[in-house]
């Protein structure tokens, strides 16, 4: 499989100390528990994947997490004071670092330069394009009615919301929307 530094259109190599990896687009894909944020990102990548871009992703997760597993030797770096963990592979990269605040996507997004796009999962709070998912069963309102930054729904009930709503199941569609919005190109 083919990586993204593989390409030399995708990704560039610093020419200088100075030189600034151009931040690849960021859309958040948002909704109250029980919506479907998830499932509707699982959906989407492989779509956008088969159209030649490269995808990454950031969950925001307000209750904090644990990536590594209790006893594996990273996980007893951090616990005997690393405030930075990194565990490499021939086919992937983790790292767990501490951190003194709660980071927001455009502070995250350079660790993915070399991506054509970036899903996020969550941040309904943030001032970045946002598509909504909205499930009455779910909760009863859509979360971003009266938000700027919205520029999508994807629901199966017919509501205007003075953006392009999409079925839930419309994943082509929603996809072309993603690369004509964000000018996306293989």
């Amino acid at each position: 499989m083919k990586k993204p530094w593989d390409n030399p259109k995708k990704y560039k190599h610093p020419t200088s100390p100075h030189h600034i990896e151009p931040t690849p687009p960021m859309v958040s894909i948002v909704g109250n528990s029980g919506a479907g944020k998830t499932t509707l990102i699982e959906k989407l990548i492989p779509e956008i994947i088969s159209r030649g871009l490269c995808v990454g992703t950031i969950k925001h997760d307000v209750h904090g997490f644990q990536m590594d597993k209790p006893g594996k030797d990273s996980w007893r770096h951090k616990q005997a004071g690393a405030s930075a963990t990194l565990i490499s592979s021939p086919h992937q990269i983790g790292m767990v670092m501490d951190v003194d605040r709660e980071r927001q996507p455009i502070e995250l997004v350079s660790l993915l330069s070399h991506v054509d796009i970036v899903l996020l999962e969550g941040y309904k709070r943030a001032k970045h394009p946002k598509i909504e998912i909205f499930r009455p069963e779910a909760y009863p309102e859509p979360i971003c009615r009266d938000d700027e930054h919205l520029i999508a729904l994807v629901s199966n009930v017919p509501m205007d919301m003075g953006v392009l709503r999409f079925a839930t199941d419309n994943i082509k569609g929603l996809t072309d929307f993603i690369i004509d919005y964000f000018h996306l190109t293989v």
